[in-house]
């Protein structure tokens, strides 16, 4: 997936700047090297982006093409996100080799494989009779996996299967309404060292605004409630009209507690929104959740 990132934006590059080469530069993160552990029982953030961001810091690279929802939302002072891409489908997808198009129709006590505790803890509030078996691995691994071990079903996000030309698996899309995205789901961010002036004057016509405003939002949600991508916080916004719509979320692991809003106003005002919704989640009892998902680690 992150090799198809990085020449997703090469080529789009290369396309606008006739004549300029790009070289893609593989670097293996943590997260790429632990592979037989559950995310959230590695803890830490920004297993995903530490080691680029030193090659970026050092200079011996450009820029970074990252999935905004492995991007923790402290930044090293040195870097920045300077674009956000045109978001792909946010939403997660079910995969499930009997065909089943809901939750619901899932057999009784089913082994549904994933290893989002945002996902685990929604799946379990709506069913809370199934068995989380741990997912790790590439898109094509986790598919594997999904006939190897004779899981009823898997979730992931439709954004990476749609990427990998692999949608014709997926047998139902999850409603945003109901089952709230990772935040930052299906955009894309380039992160550029703050006083590379010369490379953002290349790359800057790849900002998608209203994407960058939606992401900003949920950040900012996430950023309040002290949260990374392994911890059970769910957050989506939306714009139409000038008017952003932020839903969020967080949970108990085993679904048994969910606390759930959302919140509406000024697009410009996006990333105050976030933080007043995320306020208002720890007051109606998401603090105290979070606190004992972090404790546990």
């Amino acid at each position: 997936m992150a090799l198809w990132q990085a020449h997703h934006i090469k080529a789009r590059i290369e396309r606008a700047r006739p004549g300029l080469s790009v070289g893609i530069k593989t670097i293996q993160t943590q997260g790429d090297k632990i592979l037989d552990t559950p995310l959230a029982m590695v803890g830490g953030k920004g297993l995903f982006v530490k080691e680029i961001e030193k090659e970026l810091i050092d200079g011996a690279i450009h820029l970074a093409v990252h999935s905004m929802k492995d991007v923790p939302t402290q930044l090293p002072e040195e870097l920045e996100i300077s674009v956000i891409g045109e978001r792909e489908d946010p939403r997660d997808a079910l995969l499930a080799p009997s065909g089943a198009d809901d939750f619901a129709k899932l057999p009784k006590n089913a082994r549904v494989g994933t290893s989002s505790l945002r996902r685990q803890a929604q799946l379990m509030a709506l069913r809370p009779d199934v068995s989380i078996i741990p997912l790790r691995g590439n898109v094509g691994t986790r598919i594997r996996k999904m006939t190897d071990e004779k899981l009823d079903a898997i979730l992931l996000a439709a954004a990476g299967l749609i990427r990998m030309e692999q949608s014709d698996l997926i047998t139902a899309y999850l409603d945003t309404e109901t089952f709230i995205p990772a935040v930052a789901q299906g955009a894309l961010g380039i992160e550029t060292r703050r006083e590379d002036k010369a490379t953002y004057e290349i790359i800057k016509f790849l900002n998608h605004d209203i994407t960058a405003q939606a992401v900003a939002a949920e950040r900012a949600f996430l950023a309040r409630l002290e949260g990374g991508c392994q911890v059970p916080i769910a957050g989506h916004a939306t714009i139409a009209d000038g008017r952003l719509t932020l839903a969020g979320l967080v949970g108990a692991v085993d679904g048994s507690v969910i606390f759930k809003d959302k919140i509406t106003g000024r697009a410009e005002d996006g990333a105050a929104l976030g933080v007043t919704l995320a306020e208002k989640l720890l007051s109606m009892g998401g603090g105290k959740v979070l606190e004992e998902v972090y404790g546990a680690r």
